[in-house]
């Protein structure tokens, strides 16, 4: 049994969606980020977090790749030629995608207003767009990033398109807007979807 804490409108989500996926048992407490409560857990106040056998594991993109790891499922074998093409993909759209969406975020909502600066979301939409036109031909002919079978970073980019398009950046590749589709689809998305704190 897992343990899950953070609010769902977060990578919290993430987790979420790997854990359907998985189809493991879990619980979750909806607490929010910088809570006494996530603080008692990770000093940073930073959610996601999931306790496993008494342990706290932090950040969303580690957890969801232990779990894949534990599971056997959601990804190549560590060594292989495969997972390190996966752990690029992960890692670019962590770089390219991810950081990007937080650094519009900080600027919209998270950062004292003396400190925001509006025009950062110009930058942001120009970037998002090189990135989006950048990663398309990885997807052409392909369900998924590795092909024919789902990985870790599918599940972090389709993530990050809906973070995009929920902060009001366009998804300017129709590829991209297939893709997002597709995996909106699924079953265990669906059920992420329908969650509330």
């Amino acid at each position: 049994m897992y343990e899950v804490i953070g609010a769902i409108r977060s990578r919290t989500r993430r987790v979420l969606w790997m854990l359907e996926e998985i189809g493991a048992a879990y619980t979750r407490n909806a607490a929010s980020a910088r809570s006494d409560e996530v603080r008692a857990i990770n000093p940073t106040g930073k959610i996601p977090a999931l306790i496993v056998e008494g342990t706290v594991l932090t950040d969303s993109t580690a957890i969801v790749q232990f779990l894949a790891d534990r599971h056997a499922k959601f990804t190549f074998e560590t060594g292989t030629l495969e997972r390190a093409q996966q752990d690029g993909f992960t890692q670019r759209i962590l770089d390219e995608f991810d950081s990007i969406l937080w650094m519009a975020g900080r600027h919209d909502h998270y950062l004292p207003e003396d400190e925001r600066i509006p025009e950062v979301r110009n930058t942001v939409a120009k970037e998002l767009a090189r990135n989006m036109a950048a990663l398309a031909p990885d997807l052409d002919g392909k369900d998924f990033l590795m092909g024919g079978v789902m990985t870790v970073p599918d599940l972090i980019l389709a993530h990050c398109l809906d973070w995009a398009k929920s902060a009001g950046f366009e998804i300017s590749e129709p590829i991209l807007q297939d893709y997002a589709k597709r995996l909106r689809s699924r079953d265990a998305y669906r059920r992420t979807l329908a969650m509330r704190d």
